[in-house]
C-alpha cells in the first residue's frame, strides 16, 4: 500500500526525522490558510498523487506570495498530471500539501528497501539527488552505493561512515547521518515499509540535513498490525479493478496490454505473460486466483478481467494441483453466463478432477476454444484477438 508525501513525513516526523513544517489543503482556501499559518515568506505548493515526476510534470511550485500560493493551488487542485509514472491517462489532483520553502546547498539520493535475495534491508545512497534513479543507475552506475543491514546488527557506525564518504559528508553532517539512518531504519522496520524513498535528502544552507521528499511503501501482508498505517489509504489513487479484486483476496495488478489472463499461482501466472509477449501480444493484467479459491471467487476474477475495456481476448490457464479444474470451470461458466462473453476466451486445464472440468465447459455450451497445453492456449487467444481487429 501506498501513501501521499505529506502522510509519510508526518509518520517520519512521528520517528524524528528532520522534515520541513506542511499542511495538507484539499480546497484553494485551505491552502491559503495553511500557508498563512506556516507564514513564509517562501512557500512550496505540491500536488498529492501517488506517483514521482510531479514537480516535471508541472504538480510542484515555489512561491513567494499568499496571492501565488492561492494561484498555483487553483491551477494544481483538480488537475491531471501525467508522468513517467502515472502512464499517459495521467492522475487528477484531489489534494495538497502547502509546505515551509527550503534553501538548499546541496540534494542528495536515499532509500531503503528490501534485498529478498539476501533477506536484509538495503540502503541505496546517490550524490545525485533529486533525479530518477533509474536514469542515474543506466547512465552513471559509479554514482550508486548499495549496502545492506544485518537485522541483528541494526544501524552500525561502519554503515554511517560509507554513506558519509559516499555523499561526501564529513564533521557535524556525519553525525547527522548517524541520526538519520537510525531513525529511518527504526521507522521502516517497525511500521513494516517495503520502500522509503528520500529524494531529495538535502543539506540546506544552514547545514542542516532534511527529508525534502518521501515516498512511502507499505507490505501489504503486515497491515493487519497497523490499523493507523491502513487507515492513510487513498482508493482514488487506486485502479478500480485493483481494488474491486482485494475484496475477494486476489492478486491481480492491472497492464497495458490486451489479453486478460486468469492463471492459478504467481509463477504461472509469469510464464503466461511471458508467453503472451513471446507470440506478439501484450497481457492486460497479471491475475493469480490462488491455491484455494472458491466457485465465487472464480467468477469475481473472471468479471474483473471482462470489466477492463482493453481486454480483446481472455486466457484462462489453470494447472490444479490443489486448485481443482472443475471449480474453476464452475466459476467461469457461472460468470460468463451473468456478464456475457463479448471477447474471444480460450482455457486451458490441466491437473486434479480435469476431465470434469472439461466436461462442465463442454456443456455449457459456451463459444470457448480448448487448448492442451500453455504454448498451444497462447497462440489461440494471440491469433484470435489478431483476427477479431
Amino acid at each position: 500500500m501506498n501513501i501521499h508525501e505529506y502522510q509519510a513525513k508526518a509518520i517520519l516526523s512521528g520517528f524524528d526525522v528532520p522534515v520541513p513544517r506542511g499542511m495538507p489543503a484539499f480546497s484553494v482556501e485551505e491552502a491559503e490558510k495553511a500557508a498563512a499559518q506556516l507564514g513564509g515568506p517562501v512557500w512550496v505548493v505540491k500536488a498529492q498523487i501517488h506517483a514521482g515526476g510531479r514537480g516535471k510534470a508541472g504538480g510542484v511550485k515555489v512561491v513567494k506570495s499568499l496571492a501565488d500560493v492561492r494561484k498555483e493551488a487553483g491551477r494544481i487542485l483538480g488537475s491531471v498530471l501525467v508522468t513517467h509514472q502515472t502512464g499517459a491517462h495521467g492522475k487528477q489532483v484531489n489534494r495538497l500539501y502547502i509546505e515551509d520553502g527550503c534553501a538548499i546547498a546541496h540534494e542528495f539520493y536515499l532509500s531503503m528497501l528490501i534485498d529478498r535475495a539476501r533477506s536484509r534491508v538495503a540502503i541505496v545512497v546517490s550524490t545525485e539527488g533529486g533525479m530518477d534513479i533509474e536514469e542515474v543507475a543506466r547512465a552513471q552506475p559509479q554514482k550508486i552505493l548499495t549496502i545492506t543491514v544485518d537485522p541483528a546488527t541494526n544501524i552500525c557506525p561502519h554503515h554511517v561512515r560509507r554513506v558519509a564518504a559516499a555523499l561526501g559528508l564529513d564533521g557535524e553532517l556525519q553525525k547527522q547521518m548517524s541520526h538519520l539512518l537510525s531513525r529511518l531504519y527504526a521507522a521502516f522496520t517497525e511500521k513494516d515499509m517495503s520502500l522509503l524513498e528520500i529524494n531529495p535528502l538535502v543539506v540546506t544552507r544552514d547545514n542542516k540535513l532534511v527529508c525534502l521528499d518521501a515516498k512511502v511503501g507499505f507490505d501489504d501482508n503486515a497491515l493487519y498490525r497497523h490499523q493507523d498505517i491502513a487507515a492513510l489509504r487513498d482508493v482514488t489513487e487506486e485502479d478500480e479493478k485493483e481494488i474491486e479484486a482485494s475484496k475477494y483476496d486476489l492478486n491481480y495488478v492491472a497492464l497495458d496490454g490486451a489479453i486478460g489472463c486468469m492463471v492459478n499461482g504467481a509463477g504461472l501466472a509469469m510464464a503466461t505473460m511471458d508467453i503472451i509477449k513471446l507470440y506478439g501480444a501484450e497481457p492486460a493484467n497479471f491475475l493469480d486466483v490462488g491455491g484455494s479459491a472458491t466457485k465465487e471467487k472464480v467468477a469475481a476474477a473472471f468479471k474483473i478481467i471482462t470489466s477492463d475495456a482493453k481486454v480483446k481476448g481472455i486466457l484462462v490457464n489453470i494447472f490444479g494441483g490443489i486448485m481443482r479444474c472443475d471449480v474453476i470451470a464452475e466459476g467461469v461458466v457461472a460468470a460468463v453466463k451473468e456478464v456475457g462473453l463479448r471477447v474471444p476466451l480460450v482455457v486451458r486445464l490441466e491437473g486434479t478432477n480435469v476431465e470434469k472440468g472439461k466436461d462442465i465447459i463442454a456443456k455449457s455450451n459456451l463459444n470457448v476454444t480448448s487448448a492442451d497445453d500453455l504454448d498451444d492456449a497462447a497462440q489461440k487467444v494471440v491469433k484470435a484477438v489478431k483476427d477479431a481487429a
